[in-house]
């Protein structure tokens, strides 16, 4: 159901949800700087920059009802996720949080409500990951979900209920290994790369691709976080954005075997010390397992402001990301076609991401 009139772009009222993360941060800086009014709830919230900052436990409808009562939103960028042991946990607490955080939003002005999702739309997810029958590549949007259970099917369904209910229009953006700036996050590729890399420079060790033969020859694609804020504020502002899901990707494709020893240039990695896949995966979990407990050392030799590994690098999913056994490409023909261009190139998203790094004294 589409808003009677949309409200002058004076009057937006933004709530950003999980304002802390990379896709949090992106939006809140994105929508400040487009003169939005802007809330930011995370768990532990500050206001700042003329950011109201409101700090809720998603898991806690009470808390979210208490929190929100006096919040009066003209759009919801909901961009928050909490990784469980199984798909059926991740079910019912990332479905619970999109609908507890609706539910207590029902005496809120809504328009529109962005939810950010993923290529596991169409992957699987974690315990199920690209190990059934899935499309082909490039993904579309209008391929049928896959016959396994997935959170993201909850969060569109609890999404599209709620819509239903209160009467405000909605989209989905399924990003791919979305890179951009935040700490302490549980999918973060590029510090993730910057910190493999000081470890590598540091201890005199090779720079060593992770992941699959399939990665390191096939053709890939990412997603920039500031590129993905521009679309979900498009999707929430443009009538071609309202009630559909798109994939948001940044609109090149790259071959690993390109791309790593040209970020290893960048992050100061000798040549000679660069290895791509030899013969079979080596993940980063199994090959930094000897070398984490160095990094204290290596943040304190380096003035860095982050001495716990654990939140710098997320060995994990940058192992799942890039061992997959199979070329991973996005369609953008929905989004071009409904009127949104933007662009990056994915080389410059990186490099610009590790010169922020850097100038923050999170890496060397």
């Amino acid at each position: 159901m589409t808003p009677d009139v949309p409200a002058p772009q004076s009057t937006r009222r933004a709530l950003v949800v999980g304002a802390s993360g990379i896709t949090g941060s992106a939006l809140v800086r994105h929508l400040t700087a487009d003169g939005w009014e802007v809330s930011a709830l995370s768990r532990r919230a500050g206001t700042r920059d003329g950011v109201r900052g409101i700090a809720a436990d998603l898991r806690d409808p009470q808390a979210l009802r208490t929190a929100l009562a006096d919040e009066r939103p003209t759009h919801v960028f909901f961009t928050a996720w909490q990784r469980q042991a199984t798909e059926a946990e991740n079910i019912a607490v990332n479905g619970g949080m999109v609908r507890d955080l609706l539910a207590a939003l029902t005496h809120a002005p809504l328009e529109h409500v962005a939810l950010v999702t993923g290529l596991k739309h169409y992957l699987g997810p974690f315990e199920a990951y690209a190990a059934g029958e899935m499309p082909d590549t490039p993904f579309h949007e209008e391929e049928p979900r896959l016959d396994t259970p997935n959170f993201y099917y909850a969060q569109e369904d609890e999404l599209m209920a709620a819509a239903d209910r209160q009467g405000f229009t909605w989209s989905v953006h399924r990003s791919h290994t979305v890179i951009g700036h935040a700490v302490g996050n549980a999918m973060n590729m590029g510090l993730t790369i910057a910190v493999q890399a000081t470890i590598a420079k540091e201890l005199d060790l090779d720079f060593v691709f992770p992941g699959s033969e399939a990665q390191w020859n096939g053709l890939t694609d990412m997603t920039d976080a500031g590129l993905l804020a521009e679309h979900m504020v498009w999707a929430a502002t443009s009538p071609a954005g309202a009630d559909e899901p798109f994939n948001i990707v940044n609109g090149d494709v790259f071959r690993w075997r390109w791309m790593w020893p040209r970020l290893a240039a960048h992050l100061g990695v000798d040549p000679a010390r660069v290895v791509g896949y030899q013969d079979a995966p080596r993940p980063l979990e199994e090959q930094m397992a000897p070398y984490a407990s160095a990094w204290p050392e290596i943040a304190e030799r380096h003035g860095l402001v982050e001495p716990d590994i654990d939140r710098v690098a997320s060995w994990w999913h940058t192992d799942a990301d890039l061992g997959r056994a199979m070329e991973v490409v996005t369609d953008m023909s929905k989004s071009r076609e409904a009127g949104f261009t933007g662009y990056r190139r994915t080389e410059r998203a990186f490099t610009d991401l590790f010169d922020r790094y850097r100038s923050d004294h999170l890496v060397p």
